[in-house]
């Protein structure tokens, strides 16, 4: 599902106009994007969490060029599923797919 499918149904089950969705769907990923960057993490009771996880520092290898290199510690978004959530993607009809 895109951003734009995602709005129309959004804008179609609650009646608002889609231009409204649109900018609370975006103002609603700014503000995640703004809270991971400070490194807060978003919490969504019943749907899971916006996190960022601190990958450690670690050895790679160029494989082309048979060479060695250091990947340098780093931080990298993530999402999280609640449990609830996570049953429901398990547990939902296999006719479905």
């Amino acid at each position: 599902m895109t951003k734009a499918e995602l709005v129309s149904i959004i804008a179609k089950r609650t009646g608002v106009e889609r231009q409204v969705v649109l900018t609370t769907v975006e103002a609603f990923m700014e503000e995640v994007k703004n809270s991971l960057e400070k490194g807060t993490d978003v919490h969504l009771r019943g749907f899971g969490s916006f996190i960022v996880k601190h990958r450690a520092q670690k050895t790679g290898r160029i494989l082309a060029k048979n060479t060695t290199i250091i990947i340098p510690a780093h931080d990298v978004p993530a999402f999280k599923p609640a449990d609830v959530f996570v049953d429901k993607v398990k547990n939902r009809s296999k006719g479905g797919q």
